[in-house]
Order: C-alpha cells, then structure tokens, then sequence
C-alpha cells in the first residue's frame, strides 16, 4: 500500500473475473480481515484534512460572533452559550452540503468526492418523498426547480443564521455575548422541514434527527435549552446502546477493526476471529468488546447527565467519553461519520463541562419534553419494534449491524442503460474508479464493498439470497449503497433509500424489460423477533417474493454462500418466478404490472 495505491487482494485480475461469485466472495473477505478497505494513505490523509476543515472552519465562523474574540482566544468565548448554538447550525450545514457522513473514497465517492450539493441544485435528479399519497405536494421523484430553490433556501437560511450577533444578554454569569434571537432559527427550521416532506434524503443527509431537533431547542431559556441539548445527546447515546442488544454488533466490531489503520499488523486483526482463513466469524474478543461498548454508552452519560457535578468523577467519565468516541474515529467507519464523533467530543466537555451547573432535575419549563420527547422516545421505540416504518438514523439505531440493506441485480447491458438513463453528477463508482486506476485495480478495488457487506451478519443473508435470485448464474450484483449514492447522491447506511421506492423511479426512466434488473431488499430485525423479512423486486414486474430469514442461520455462516439457490428462507410467499423469461408479459395474472407513475 503506497499514497495512492492501495492494498489489493493477492489475485491475479483476469482471474478474477473468471471465479464464481462464491471463490470471489472468499478472496475478498480473508483478504478483508487483515487489510479492511485497504485505502492509500492519500485516502486517509483525505479524510484527515476534511476533519480538520470541519473543525477549523466551525472556530473562524464562529469566531466571527461580535464580541467572542479571536479563536485562539479560548477564554473569551469557551462559555459563551451561543458558540453551541452556532456549531449546531454550522454542523447542520455541513452535513446538507455533503462534506460530513456519506463522502469520500471509503462510501465509494472517488470522483467527485461529494455528491449532495451537486445533486440537490440541479433540477431532473431523483428525489424521495417520504409520504408521497399522505402530504399533499409531495407526489412525484423528480426535482424540480422548486425543489432546487427550496434547498439553496436552506443554505441561505442557515449561512444567514450563522451570522446573527448575539443579544447581549448576560447568563447565569456566562459571558456578555447571550443567545440567538430563535425567531432567525424559523427560516431554516421551516425549509428543512419542507423539503424533509418533499425529499427524505435531505432531512435524513442533514442530520435531522439531532441537529433540525436541536434548533426547536433555541427556544427555550438558557437553562432549559441546555437541558434540551443534553437530553438530546443522552437519547443519542442511548439508542445507539439499545441498537447494539442483538446478535449482528460482534461482526460490526469484527469488521471496523479490520479496517483500523492504527492497527497495521495483520496478526493482531486475526485475532478478532475464530480461525482465519477458515472460520471468519468473530471470535469471543468481539463480544466482550460489543457488551462494554453498549455499558458504556448506557451507563457514562446517565451519570454525566444526571449525577454529574462538575468535580474529579465528572472529568473521569468525560474523559473516557472522548476516548470511546476517539476509538471510533480511528477505526475510520464505512459512512465516515468522523465529524459527528468531532460533535461528540465536544459537547461532552462543552455540555457537561463548562456548563456542568445545569442539571435535568432543574428543568423549568415541561413544554420542552413535550416537543423533543416524541423525537427522543416515540421514534426510536416504533423504529425498534417496526423499523420498515423508520430510518435507523431518527430510530436512533447506530453502529449496530442491523440496517435495512438492498443488493441490485443485474443482466445483460440493463447496469450500462441504468447509468445513461438517469440525471446524476458522478459515475458509477466502478467507472470513477477506473479514471484514476487501470480496468484491473478497479475491478479489484470495486469488489471490496462486496467483501464488506458478506463480513456482516445481514451480508451472510444477502449471499444466499442472492444465489436464490440468480440460480447460480453470473449476473452483475452490485451493492445497493453504491445504486443509491449514484442515483439519489447520498449514501450512508440506510436501504430505505435504495429499495423498491428507488427501483420505481428508475424504472420511470429507464423502462427495463422483466428480468433485466432485480433488487433484494432486507429489512432490518425488529427487536422483538429473530427473523429478519426480505422481499425480491422487479424493476418491471413488481414484487416477486417475500419472506423471512432467521438471525441465527446469519450469524453461523461464512462470509460466503454456503447454500446456493437452496438457502434456507422461511413464511415465503412467491408471487411470481424470481427469474422471469426475457419475454415474459408484466401482466401476468395475478401480478399487476409496477405503478411507474409517482
């Protein structure tokens, strides 16, 4: 591995593309356990800098305050209540720009390195309203140039609330410089929410769960608005706990590890499973490192938030706050939500630091439960029990392995018409790669998000099902992260975003013939079941098959298919072949042909 080349599998490419998808799945994931993504150092240097961008930019525009001072100047503004408010704000645009979660090299961004902004000011991309038959106005996927206004309205917004002054006013002894006036958050709390009902992706690619909720929050007086940021972080802290009780977080730390760049030597990544190359199913440290991340992220920020008291145990636990999520940060994730690990880290010592003094039990005002409470609680219980109706991100589910996932499949020349087909501003990531490497490192560096993917639990299941769907025969599978970051220019986890509702509009647009183009949508485990259900698409048929999948044959199998078309699915219900006839009729009785018309 050098500054631009990265560290490939040990194959010869022309090889490669001979091997059945079984052998290519087992190079890749052995190959994954000792190297991770293996990125050129040009690629971690990349997100090195971004950090440090994110961070020095939020100092100087904040900085920019009357009355804070200079950024070097930390006395001046540490305790100043707006600087929190304004890194909220400048966080929030950070995100929606597509700078944050989502960008560079490691969630297949290599050229450009950002989508978001590049797709959202151009009219004819794709959008996906959340409701389109419930909120009036919302129905169609096509943006348009309101759509492109709206979203330059929230740039707008949020530049302009960033340049408020404070109001002077002197709190509880913290400073001169006071608070924003809340009515200038309204412009940006009402076209985030606007555009949230027109195009989910955006409200989820801002972050909405946390930095839109924390804006409702400007509202309150000093001491019940700081109350309302801590609770919003404990709720983020807590959810993330609760979204690790399951079976899938042990291959989740199995496989970030893998990727730790701080943990050069292979021999110590073999350590986080039973017996590499054979057995690739995460060994017992894992586990234990899995049960201490979930105590910590339940036990630490109950005792900062409500027994926290300013004295030596409070540094203590803040301390290993900032560790826990500095750990984090150097496994360098798939998605790459460094930033928000960078927001982290600086509310624990911001929050429950300098301003240690306002603790929950001095709440004043209860209307603050009542708006941030539905967010906090209802959202993330309903995700948890029913996450088909919920992103894991407002279901608050982090980190955990458990996500809806999608695989597109392909035949024919349908992957080609797909991307001359559809209004985007990148390539596929395969053809990106291609113009900064040569055809041979690019196929290599491509099949690295297939190894990913089969090192999860929910991967394990998608190998069979893919099998299924394909009958053994090579069809081009590409990893549905990869679809939605091209199509919708956003991608960071959620299979919500390339599903069935994706494959509609593309269809709208490209009028594939049946067969030509399928997608495997799984969704996520609810937490009171060990099954996981599956549905099989058709771009041109609709829905073929649904069923359902069991937790524990995920997590006892290899990162590669083990069962062929005969993997063990469960409560199916076939509504059609899964391999139509090229010349099959979308009519078929009993299967309407797919509503294209949205």
């Amino acid at each position: 591995m050098g500054f631009i080349k990265p560290q490939l599998p040990p194959v010869d490419a022309d090889t490669f593309r001979t091997l059945p998808r079984r052998e290519r799945l087992e190079i890749l994931t052995r190959d994954w356990v000792e190297y991770g993504f293996g990125s050129p150092y040009g690629v971690l240097l990349f997100y090195v800098v971004k950090c440090l961008l994110y961070g020095g930019g939020a100092a100087l525009v904040i900085s920019l305050t009357p009355g804070l001072g200079t950024v070097t100047d930390v006395a001046s503004w540490w305790e100043e209540p707006i600087v929190y408010q304004k890194l909220i704000v400048f966080t929030l645009l950070w995100e929606v720009v597509g700078l944050g979660c989502g960008s560079g090299p490691l969630t297949s961004r290599f050229n450009p390195p950002i989508g978001s902004i590049l797709y959202w000011l151009r009219p004819g991309t794709i959008r996906l309203p959340p409701w389109p038959d419930k909120v009036p106005l919302t129905r169609g996927d096509r943006r348009t140039v309101a759509d492109v206004l709206l979203y330059a309205a929230v740039l707008a917004s949020g530049a302009w609330l960033l340049s408020r002054p404070g109001d002077g006013s002197i709190i509880a002894g913290f400073g001169h410089v006071g608070l924003l006036d809340p009515l200038a958050a309204v412009p940006l709390i009402a076209t985030v929410a606007v555009l949230g009902l027109r195009d989910k992706t955006i409200f989820l690619a801002a972050r909405g769960e946390q930095y839109w909720l924390s804006l409702l929050v400007f509202f309150f007086p000093y001491s019940d608005m700081f109350i309302g940021f801590e609770l919003v972080m404990l709720a983020l802290w807590w959810g993330a706990a609760t979204s690790k009780l399951n079976h899938h977080f042990p291959f989740v730390v199995a496989t970030m590890m893998s990727n730790a760049p701080l943990i050069p030597s292979g021999r110590v990544k073999r350590v986080f499973y039973r017996d590499h190359p054979r057995d690739l199913r995460p060994s017992r440290l894992p586990f234990l490192l899995a049960h201490i991340g979930t105590a910590t992220e339940y036990g630490v920020p109950l005792y900062l938030v409500f027994f926290g008291d300013g004295g030596w145990w409070t540094w203590a636990a803040l301390i290993y706050m900032a560790v826990f999520h500095l750990h984090i940060l150097s496994t360098v994730p798939m998605g790459v939500p460094l930033e928000w690990n960078l927001f982290f880290i600086f509310s624990l010592f911001y929050l429950f630091g300098a301003h240690g003094d306002v603790m929950v039990q001095d709440l004043q005002s209860p209307w603050l439960l009542v708006v941030i409470l539905p967010s906090l609680l209802f959202l993330p219980i309903l995700g948890n029990v029913r996450p088909d109706l919920v992103s894991f991100l407002p279901a608050m589910r982090y980190y955990a392995g458990n996500w809806a996932t999608t695989v597109w499949v392909f035949t024919g020349d349908a992957l080609e018409r797909l991307e001359a087909g559809l209004t985007t501003s990148c390539r596929l990531p395969t053809r990106q790669l291609e113009t900064l490497y040569d055809a041979d490192t690019a196929l290599l560096m491509a099949g690295k998000a297939h190894g990913w993917r089969a090192m999860h639990a929910h991967g394990r299941a998608h190998n069979g099902l893919v099998d299924r769907v394909t009958d053994g025969q090579e069809d081009a599978v590409v990893e549905g992260e990869l679809i939605g970051g091209f199509a919708i220019g956003w991608n960071f986890g959620e299979g919500h975003l390339h599903d069935d509702q994706l494959l509609r509009a593309v269809q709208a647009r490209c009028g594939f013939a049946p067969g030509e183009v399928r997608v495997v949508c799984l969704e996520s485990q609810p937490i009171h079941r060990q099954t996981q259900t599956y549905e099989v698409h058709d771009a041109a048929l609709g829905l073929l098959e649904r069923g359902h999948v069991k937790v524990r044959d995920m997590v006892t199998r290899q990162p590669w298919p083990t069962d062929g078309p005969h993997y063990p699915v469960y409560e199916v219900q076939s509504l059609h072949p899964l391999r139509p006839v090229p010349d099959a009729d979308s009519s078929v009785e009993g299967l309407p042909p797919m509503d294209t018309a949205s």
